[in-house]
C-alpha cells in the first residue's frame, strides 16, 4: 500500500487559517471603502502591499482574496440593510485613493 500524499493547503486547519486571514483583510479593505470588484482589479503587487498594510502576510494564493471578496459582498449587503448602524459606513474611506485609482475623466 502506497502512502497517500497530503494536500496541506486544503486541510481543515489550513481552511480555518485562510478564513481568519481573509476576515482580517476584509475588515481593513471594507474600512477603506474598496469593493470586491475593485479589489479583484488590483495588481498582485498592490494586493501584497495592501495585505502588509493590513498587518498580514500576503496570501500565497488567490483563494484567500476570493474569500475576502465574498466577505466584502456580505458586509455590503448587510450595510445596505442597516444604513443607520455605525458599522455600515467605512471608517477610513478617505484612504481608498491610496489603493484604488479613480478613473481618469476624458477631455471633451
Amino acid at each position: 500500500m502506497e502512502p497517500q500524499e497530503v494536500d496541506f493547503a486544503h486541510t481543515e486547519g489550513a481552511a480555518k487559517r485562510r478564513r481568519e486571514k481573509a476576515m482580517g483583510l476584509a475588515r481593513y479593505v471594507w474600512d477603506r471603502g474598496i469593493s470586491g470588484q475593485e479589489l479583484l482589479d488590483l495588481t498582485d503587487g498592490t494586493l501584497r502591499k495592501l495585505a502588509r498594510a493590513a498587518g498580514s502576510n500576503p496570501p500565497s494564493t488567490m483563494e484567500t482574496w476570493l474569500t475576502v471578496v465574498e466577505l466584502l459582498d456580505q458586509k455590503t449587503a448587510w450595510a445596505q440593510r442597516h444604513l443607520d448602524h455605525p458599522a455600515a459606513t467605512p471608517a477610513h474611506r478617505d484612504e481608498k485613493i491610496m489603493w484604488v485609482t479613480p478613473p481618469v475623466q476624458p477631455w471633451t
